[in-house]
């Protein structure tokens, strides 16, 4: 399917598999904006105060599908000593609870609560193989110190996580594990190398960007960090191979714009998720353009990444099936470009989109009979 020449798309409702939508005035600001052709998300649980129990993920379920009620949110919990196999019993049985977060400590934003010993939590991962939860790798290893037996920094912080996949994958075969945002080519090759029950996630920045974009801009700066250009060639060969192993998710995390550029160290975390099913066939455009990847991609191969290899693995209905649910949208261009920010009501919060002032093609929602 060549996108180089098409001034029309229509598409399955795109299926977020990794979103931050925030808490307090940041969630009332970005949760409404959810329409970046998505009818389901999947919400990441590292608030300050973490979603460690299935009470607290249901009181944010209900905010957020109060904020949104056309979108679909898939919970996940925190993993943290409070998270105990009784709680994974409980979030089973919830059909809103999905999967468990696994941040290592001190690698992205609230991670401070995170695993620092992952054979801790062995039963609560047997419990999951049991109950059938995903759990959801942040791949990274925190940077260590100079004098540390092995070095992690930005750029091989995923690399050095990769051998703790396999081992949970030795250990578990029948968890089904994501790692989620890959942005390295030995993190697509680790997931290709592991069983059917290990798949991967990758956002739409990583699909455009490398190192040299996110140092020249605090608004493409992100963990994992965008790598190099090889790197993302991998990333974006992977989204259209059709292998199934692969699906979209787009790890949007908005920040207040005081929070990239008044502090010592930008925040982490690229705001995209209005604008992410154009993003991503933006990225896939550029790249058939550029001779990257053929122009025959399968359409197949597309809709699958966006929408139908997640729903598969996580277990839940295609579009198609959902008898509420819109069955297609549309992308057009029209000159539509990415806003320089958005703003609250009250003006005291504002988010920079990556890629802003950025000409995206216009998604429209279609109804089932058109």
């Amino acid at each position: 399917m060549d996108l180089t020449h098409l001034t029309k798309i229509d598409l399955p409702p795109t299926a977020d598999f990794h979103c931050h939508l925030r808490e307090g005035a940041m969630m009332e600001l970005v949760t409404p904006l959810t329409s970046g052709g998505c009818d389901t998300i999947f919400v990441m649980p590292n608030l300050e105060k973490p979603i460690v129990s299935v009470t607290q993920a249901l009181e944010y379920h209900q905010k957020l599908s109060r904020l949104a009620p056309n979108v679909r949110f898939l919970m996940s919990l925190y993993l943290h000593p409070d998270v105990t196999t009784d709680q994974i019993e409980l979030a089973a049985k919830t059909n809103i609870i999905f999967g468990v977060k696994l941040y290592p400590a001190g690698v992205t934003t609230n991670s401070q609560h995170g695993v620092r010993d992952i054979k801790r939590y062995y039963p609560v991962f047997a419990a999951m193989q049991k109950v059938g939860l995903v759990l959801n790798l942040h791949g990274e290893l925190a940077n260590c110190t100079p004098d540390a037996a092995t070095v992690h920094d930005s750029m091989n912080a995923e690399s050095n996580f990769l051998p703790q996949l396999f081992n949970l994958h030795k250990d578990f075969p029948d968890l089904r594990i994501v790692l989620e945002h890959v942005s390295t080519k030995e993190g697509i090759e680790a997931v290709k190398q592991c069983g059917p029950n290990v798949r991967g996630t990758i956002t739409a920045h990583h699909l455009w960007g490398t190192i040299e974009d996110a140092e020249r801009d605090v608004f493409n700066f992100c963990k994992p960090i965008m790598k190099t250009p090889d790197d993302r060639l991998a990333l974006i060969r992977a989204a259209v191979d059709g292998s199934s192993k692969f699906f979209f998710g787009s790890d949007s995390a908005p920040h207040p714009i005081q929070s990239k550029t008044e502090k010592e160290c930008a925040a982490a975390g690229c705001f995209t998720q209005p604008w992410c099913t154009s993003l991503v066939i933006g990225a896939l455009e550029r790249a058939m353009s550029l001779g990257w990847i053929s122009k025959d991609v399968s359409w197949e191969a597309i809709e699958g990444f966006l929408s139908h290899f997640g729903r598969t693995f996580y277990k839940i209905a295609q579009p198609e099936q959902e008898a509420t649910s819109k069955h297609s949208i549309r992308l057009e261009r029209k000159g539509e470009r990415i806003p320089k920010s958005i703003k609250s009501s009250d003006g005291t919060i504002e988010v920079v989109p990556f890629r802003r002032g950025e000409e995206v093609m216009t998604l429209a929602w279609l109804n089932q009979d058109l």
